[in-house]
């Protein structure tokens, strides 16, 4: 949620609560049949206690995709941060950073079946704190300490990671370094190069991401490419490839619309998706769509 202000010292501590929520109908070449099904249904909270410390949080009611979870692993994150014009420190449960617009999505801005064996499979959800100085403008350098992925239970095992993202009037990035702990005093370590690029309604990701213990013997890469085009308010339309080290090809593309001219707080789609590792081919329909459970008591600006 973006600090509003009717005057310098304005802050409004009125949280934001939605519902999130898609489903659909798939059928895929895996089972040979359709089915009706929903996606995910989260509760997504956002606020502030002063006008320096915000929280955010979202929890995965229920999802046909993470099976059943309970307690903390069914959160996606659970965040404190503090944040001045010139840095921020976040502290709780968050996506581990890495540079990659794919990873970067929203689970229901997602079509599963047209990601990377990487994003489906990354354990990405990790207790720790991190945080983010403002250089200059639309830049941003990030340091980040959690729990590392393949810890298991084991607390003892950190991951590291060094971020810059910027921002320009045609081009955005998403770069870092990570180190992913999985014993005493070894780690994986990973470079990634998120870049997005915009031409007029045109918008194409280009996700560069390499993963390896010795670069010599074990290097994989993931590449992918992403264009869409946006049609005003109401609809896009995208297409994705990539390519994962193993001969894991992915591909896919839809449309997407939103019938309501004053929000995207509802989203029809239609996407066909292929990829190696999973399920093979799949079309589907659906409906995202996003009730805001407090929006009645937030007082009008004048």
């Amino acid at each position: 949620m973006q600090k509003s202000s009717w005057g310098d010292a304005y802050t409004d501590y009125i949280p934001e609560v939605s519902l999130d929520m898609r489903g659909g109908y798939r059928i895929g070449s895996e089972y040979g049949s359709g089915r009706f099904t929903g996606d995910d249904l989260n509760i997504d909270i956002n606020g502030y206690i002063s006008p320096n410390f915000s929280y955010s949080f979202n929890h995965r009611i229920a999802s046909s995709y993470y099976g059943e979870a309970a307690g903390f692993n069914a959160t996606n994150w659970l965040t404190l941060t503090f944040e001045t014009d010139n840095f921020a420190v976040t502290a709780g449960k968050d996506a581990l950073l890495m540079g990659s617009f794919e990873y970067d999505a929203y689970d229901l801005d997602a079509y599963y079946e047209m990601n990377s064996p990487f994003y489906n499979d990354f354990d990405c959800w990790q207790w720790g704190i991190s945080g983010a100085w403002y250089p200059a403008e639309d830049q941003e350098l990030i340091l980040q300490i959690a729990n590392s992925p393949f810890s298991f239970g084991e607390p003892e095992l950190f991951s590291y990671a060094l971020g810059w993202r910027g921002g320009w009037e045609w081009y955005e990035s998403y770069w870092t370094v990570n180190l992913w702990q999985y014993e005493e005093k070894s780690f994986t370590k990973s470079l990634n190069a998120g870049n997005r690029f915009y031409l007029g309604n045109f918008t194409i990701d280009v996700d560069l991401m390499t993963r390896f213990n010795d670069f010599k013997e074990d290097l994989s890469f993931t590449g992918i490419l992403a264009p869409s085009y946006l049609f005003g308010e109401w609809g896009r339309l995208f297409a994705k490839v990539g390519y994962e080290t193993g001969s894991t090809l992915f591909y896919g593309g839809g449309f997407e619309y939103f019938p309501l001219k004053e929000n995207k707080n509802i989203r029809l789609h239609a996407a066909y998706t292929h990829n190696d590792y999973t399920v093979g081919d799949m079309f589907s329909i659906g409906l995202t769509w996003k009730m805001n459970l407090t929006k009645f008591l937030k007082p009008e600006r004048k």
